[in-house]
């Protein structure tokens, strides 16, 4: 107690300031309007900017939920897509106890926790595994383009090759002209570009044309992003243009995918290798 009066006599002009200074600060607000306005929206004004630093940090805290939400979301909307999801079946050839639309593919939200793209043969982990329905050669995506291939699977993990490893081929087109060739990762490209080769010398397309998934693969929807014509090349004495791709998909920033399943793969896979071996057995 001793203490605090030394320090309040001690102090005395600082606090016999401050108690003047709220008192006419009390006076203002009370017998003159104009200061009264000024000052009550003032604090009004102080008070929103605080509401909004709240509001902005909570938004923030908040990001990692809405971010799952919104990839659920966007999992459900695309398992309801007949354009994406969906095979048409002509009834006039033939009658089944089916619907008009058949489902083909279905689509799994998932997370990558590890990611490299400065090797030869990059890879990737995800979040979910068998227990989720994740299977061997399943395609991953996300909302910019192609992703990469599920290559092996545990109980609720699966690593998978990204579109940047030097085994990966798959299946694209010109989205304006329709010509197709497999797509690979090489040498010389980037975590950010890639190479379609096999694209006919007749095949009419220019710099900044879209590449799209195509259906020749079994794995990846027909018609997913896969990025955009960067350059092309005819090298000497070859019959087709070798064509430089700006992928889609930014790598480096990669982070919610889909992991998409076609119901009817192994079907497809199973005819192809039957028609193989019959192939050999002729010979």
């Amino acid at each position: 107690m001793r203490a605090l009066l030394n320090f309040a006599i001690k102090n005395y002009y600082y606090l016999l300031f401050f108690v003047l200074q709220a008192a006419c600060v009390l006076l203002m607000v009370k017998n003159r309007s104009l200061q009264s306005t000024h000052i009550i929206n003032s604090a009004n004004a102080m008070s929103a900017k605080t509401y909004e630093m709240v509001a902005n940090t909570k938004e923030y805290l908040s990001l990692r939920d809405e971010n799952q939400r919104l990839s659920d979301e966007n999992t459900r909307l695309k398992n309801i897509m007949k354009s994406s999801a969906y095979e048409f079946i002509n009834l006039k050839d033939f009658v089944r106890n089916d619907t008009l639309y058949k489902q083909k593919y279905t689509y799994i939200a998932a997370k990558i926790i590890n990611n490299s793209t400065n090797l030869r043969s990059n890879y990737l982990t995800l979040n979910v595994g068998r227990a989720q329905g994740i299977a061997h050669d399943m395609s991953i995506i996300n909302t910019e383009g192609i992703v990469g291939i599920v290559k092996d699977v545990s109980e609720n993990y699966c690593s998978a090759l990204s579109v940047l490893h030097k085994d990966v081929k798959i299946n694209c087109k010109l989205k304006r002209d329709g010509s197709y060739g497999p797509l690979n990762w090489e040498k010389d490209d980037d975590y950010s570009s890639a190479t379609l080769t096999d694209i006919p010398i007749h095949a009419k397309f220019k710099v900044g044309d879209t590449v799209v998934t195509s259906a020749l693969s079994s794995i990846f929807p027909e018609g997913i992003m896969v990025g955009t014509v960067s350059h092309f090349e005819r090298k000497s004495g070859d019959a087709f243009f070798t064509v430089k791709i700006n992928l889609a998909t930014n790598f480096r920033k990669v982070n919610h995918v889909y992991v998409v399943k076609n119901f009817f793969k192994a079907e497809q896979d199973s005819l192809e290798v039957n028609s193989q071996k019959h192939d050999k057995d002729d010979k």
